[in-house]
């Protein structure tokens, strides 16, 4: 009888690529599990896709457009924070998702050979189902404010690529941590919450100075935020605030690709 013997890349080969598309079924089932699971035994379902962005809008628009008067850049408040709120819940999303991918799946790993990095693309994917539902709800309020986006809007294929891969970086390097650090999983609410903070979520990048600008664009979703608003309301895109959070991005994700590999090898042992 033949025998297979799997064996580990060698050299600097970080993804194999037709080995995850061997693996795309897996990847298919595992992204539609994670939808399923998610909204398993849920009286509105999806429908939580729409009520949390939607009432954590409102209740922004309440507390930082109304009380405290916070700047929203001569828009109504309601819009100019589900437009940061969009983007935000899928990478805020992502994040505890990713992290607890391989932990969850520990059974899996210890069991059977498949590419582990399957397992946080699985919970970057699945996520999208819902930021296309919150898409909806963005469109119902451009219709409402009768407000038209403009020809900028051809740039939303790059802070989409750059959002998600932004994502998959921190993901890969949360979820190979979180295998041997479970504290990051008690921890990540609490970071994500401060993370909100440091992004033109509740108010605008004119707040910051100017001295501060370029440090503050280094923050990846800043540009993703603030290039979103500008071509759904017509304005010029802010490319000062995207190239340098795009770069880092890009670092991430390369930083996660190594790491998650060098990582691989012990995931068996610890899960």
């Amino acid at each position: 009888m033949k025998k297979s013997v799997i064996q580990p890349s060698q050299g600097w080969k970080v993804v194999d690529f037709p080995e995850l598309w061997r693996y795309k079924d897996l990847l298919y089932f595992l992204t539609v599990r994670g939808i399923k699971a998610r909204y398993a035994q849920s009286v509105l379902g999806i429908g939580w896709a729409i009520i949390q962005p939607l009432f954590t809008t409102l209740v922004f628009t309440i507390v930082f457009g109304g009380l405290a008067e916070v700047d929203s850049d001569g828009m109504p408040y309601l819009l100019f924070s589900y437009l940061a709120l969009w983007p935000w819940n899928y990478f805020s999303g992502t994040l505890s998702e990713s992290a607890n991918s391989l932990v969850a799946n520990a059974g899996m790993i210890t069991k059977v050979y498949f590419p582990r990095l399957i397992l946080p693309m699985a919970a970057i994917f699945s996520k999208l189902l819902d930021f296309l539902i919150s898409f909806v709800v963005l469109l119902i309020l451009l219709i409402y404010f009768q407000v038209l986006p403009g020809w900028q809007l051809i740039f939303l294929p790059i802070l989409l690529i750059q959002l998600i891969m932004c994502s998959l970086g921190i993901g890969m390097i949360l979820s190979a941590m979180a295998v041997q650090y479970r504290d990051i999983k008690y921890a990540l609410g609490f970071i994500v919450q401060l993370l909100l903070y440091a992004a033109p979520v509740v108010y605008s990048t004119t707040a910051v100075p100017d001295q501060y600008q370029f440090f503050y664009s280094l923050n990846p979703m800043v540009g993703v935020i603030e290039g979103i608003r500008a071509m759904f309301l017509s304005r010029s895109m802010p490319w000062q605030l995207i190239w340098p959070g795009a770069i880092v991005g890009a670092v991430l994700f390369v930083f996660g690709l190594f790491y998650f590999r060098r990582m691989e090898k012990v995931f068996a042992d610890v899960a």
